[in-house]
């Protein structure tokens, strides 16, 4: 049995995306997509784009990459059908992207229950920071893929997922290259079309809006261009005559910046509000599905398109959600737990579990003690305070303090509680692993590779329905 699909909708209104004429994509642009019916449909003629993306990751990442494709196929098909223009789905993948140390690692939960953190490899502190593009997957994926087979139980689609990922994710190949090839065999039949931002074609197509953001000015002081540098890549700062990067602090006149995007295109790239901006200038690009921290910095990006003299795609937000699985649902029901249960820190469930668990004449006894410690404390502050009003502060810190003694006893009858009932706590932890895994939402950590192990490509299938439906009602 598949996991149960529930919608958590991000807190944010659903916005139309904005009218615009279909017109064609660039043969650079094309040439950057991989082949599919996506792009191929993009090569047909004159379309629209309902555009996402995200920075690769290993094996796909967190949860929520696959949501935001599924959130903007669905989008697609929603406005295809509205307005009577191909429309197509497309998947930026940011392989310029730096931040290695998101991007290494990918957690899963495994046969027991229990997360499992697989670590491709850690970059030094004094390494330049390359681009996702720059950063081979090396002979230690194999060690990852390895850790993956071990850590996750042994099911019919467990074969079928690690050939699917051992295909792409490969000793050579760039992690951004691993991460689209993954992502387009997964949903690329679907008609999405994954695109590669880092490809040399697309930044042909890209390097003439770079040039022209390169003299805008954000409020942090700095241009919205980046250039593969000394170390690694690096925000400009404008200065007279060009600019100089920020952290290794070269000169990069006007002319050095053009003549590198002639020649060497993929060592520019757009800091996180131009992005989209260059996306509009390539893509008839007419929404974004966008989780929420790009709902929240996306209306930044408006002097981006100002400098770049395109309008604006409607970001809408992507499908949020939590795979309860039928073993995590069965905990739910013996407990009467629900997803917000587990918002609260490590430990309160448990604690409030075994408090209900202690037998009835313990409980009756410290609330027939704490109503008598209160009652008494109270009578003599009285008495006290008519001898001396400023005893009466003294008698009330020795109620406090008596109190607080009956809290301190039922603790630690609750922790024998816990000790002695490990099964239950043990139920508790695997639970809030697959639904809160370090305390944070489950698409955040959590990759999809986990749960098609488990319950095979029918899983997608389910997400598609309820991401579809979720769409379809907004």
């Amino acid at each position: 049995m598949i996991p149960k699909v529930v919608s958590t909708p991000i807190a944010a209104p659903w916005a139309v995306p904005r009218r615009a004429a279909p017109r064609r994509v660039s043969p650079d642009v094309l040439a950057a997509i991989l082949p599919g019916p996506g792009r191929d449909r993009l090569a047909a003629g004159e379309a629209l784009v309902v555009t996402t993306g995200q920075q690769p990751g290993l094996f796909t990442g967190p949860l929520y990459s696959i949501y935001k494709a599924l959130s903007a196929i669905a989008l697609a098909a929603r406005l295809e059908r509205e307005r009577g223009v191909p429309v197509v789905p497309v998947f930026w993948v940011a392989g310029d992207d730096h931040d290695f140390a998101e991007a290494n690692h990918a957690s899963v939960l495994d046969a027991a229950g229990n997360l499992a953190k697989i670590v491709l490899r850690v970059r030094a502190a004094e390494e330049p920071q390359r681009p996702m593009f720059r950063e081979p997957c090396g002979p230690e994926i194999l060690t990852a893929l390895d850790a993956l087979r071990t850590a996750t139980p042994e099911t019919e689609f467990k074969g079928a997922m690690l050939a699917w990922l051992s295909a792409a994710y490969r000793p050579g190949v760039s992690l951004a290259d691993a991460f689209a090839d993954a992502l387009h065999a997964l949903l690329g039949p679907r008609g999405l079309a994954v695109f590669r931002a880092h490809d040399v074609a697309a930044k042909r197509a890209s390097a003439p809006w770079l040039v022209r953001a390169l003299g805008l000015t954000l409020a942090d002081g700095l241009s919205p261009v980046l250039v593969e540098g000394a170390l690694g890549r690096d925000r400009l700062r404008s200065e007279s005559g060009g600019a100089v990067s920020r952290r290794s602090g070269e000169h990069f006149g006007t002319a050095e910046v053009e003549r590198v995007a002639a020649t060497d295109p993929q060592r520019l790239s757009p800091n996180v509000l131009l992005r989209p901006a260059v996306e509009a200038a390539l893509f008839p690009t007419v929404a974004y599905a966008a989780g929420p921290g790009e709902l929240a910095y996306l209306p930044d990006a408006a002097p981006c398109y100002a400098a770049l003299g395109v309008e604006a795609q409607t970001p809408v937000p992507r499908w949020s959600g939590v795979l309860l699985e039928p073993r995590v649902e069965k905990i739910f029901d013996r407990y009467h737990l629900d997803l917000a249960s587990f918002d609260t820190p490590v430990g309160v469930i448990e604690g409030r579990l075994v408090r209900d668990a202690l037998p009835e004449e313990t409980i009756r006894l410290l609330a027939e003690m704490r109503e008598r410690i209160t009652s008494d404390y109270d009578r003599l502050a009285r008495a006290a305070a008519a001898i001396d009003p400023t005893l009466e502060r003294t008698v009330q810190s020795a109620r406090n303090a008596a109190l607080g003694g009956t809290h301190e006893i039922e603790k630690k009858l609750v922790a024998s509680g816990k000790r002695s009932q490990e099964t239950l706590t043990g139920q508790i932890a695997r639970a809030r692993a697959a639904v809160r895994p370090d305390g944070a939402a489950q698409e955040r950590v959590l990759t999809v590779a986990s749960f098609l192990i488990r319950y095979g490509p029918e899983m997608i299938d389910a997400v598609a329905e309820e991401v579809a439906r979720w769409t379809e009602a907004r």
